[in-house]
């Protein structure tokens, strides 16, 4: 990779926010998706709704939605673009919860950042409600993890 490939820069090397003021505005959709790890006792709580600081997925669901809608407060160089709809989905597995985000907006710029907030703060959000359930006697998650964060999909359509 050049410098000449790096948008985030100057001919200086310093850091800028990408200038899209020129380019056409498009109807923009992204998917990102991520994955924690838990213990089969904590997968049961979350499903019987009996983790003992309330509805994880709901309240996750919740973290995500506001994490995509401030997405550019936290990513430095990231421009703050007009949210017009978050999916969440999430599959509750015997070992994991799978989180699937996908995110829309209308604008000069796309929102796979958002969809990968989305996905964090959604799967953090989920780690702060069961973390009691996940530590060791140590005080440790040896169990617990964020795996596979990745965008899944990017799509981007020129409006006329």
């Amino acid at each position: 990779m050049s410098d000449d490939d790096l948008t985030h820069t100057d001919d200086a090397g310093d850091v800028q926010m990408v200038d899209v003021g020129d380019k056409p505005d498009s109807s923009r959709r992204a998917v990102a998706r991520g994955t924690i790890h838990l213990t089969e006792s904590t997968i049961e709580a979350v499903r019987e709704n009996e983790v003992a600081k309330g509805d994880v997925l709901a309240t996750a669901r919740v973290g995500a939605v506001q994490a995509v809608k401030h997405t550019w407060e936290t990513i430095p160089m990231c421009h703050q673009i007009p949210i017009t709809n978050v999916d969440t989905d999430f599959a509750v597995r015997e070992d994991r919860i799978d989180l699937e985000v996908a995110v829309e907006t209308t604008g000069k710029t796309g929102c796979e950042m958002e969809a990968l907030e989305g996905v964090t703060t959604g799967l953090n959000v989920v780690w702060d409600m069961v973390k009691a359930a996940e530590k060791d006697v140590t005080g440790g998650y040896p169990d617990t993890r964020i795996t596979d964060v990745e965008v899944v999909t990017k799509d981007k359509t020129t409006l006329q």
